[in-house]
């Protein structure tokens, strides 16, 4: 799979399974790009500034991310 195909492939599944539980709590999820098998994401309306939450929407994401693409090696949350 090349980058193209790994940065749509990852934003199917993000669509599909991970936005909708965002959607719940009125956050909201951008993929801003791929570094080489880092995904970059903005997150949208989630608890401010708090690390603690950032971080553990994050290990979240990636997780289910990973059971569908696991060439994904990690997440990055892009102000």
């Amino acid at each position: 799979m090349d980058d193209h195909q790994l940065l749509e492939a990852c934003k199917k599944v993000l669509l599909d399974h991970v936005a909708p539980a965002l959607e719940i709590n009125g956050s909201s999820i951008e993929v801003i790009g791929l570094d080489g098998k880092i995904l970059q994401l903005r997150l949208g309306t989630i608890c401010g500034n708090c690390p603690s939450t950032i971080q553990a929407m994050l290990f979240g994401i990636e997780t289910e991310l990973r059971k569908h693409l696991p060439e994904i090696e990690f997440v990055e949350a892009i102000p």
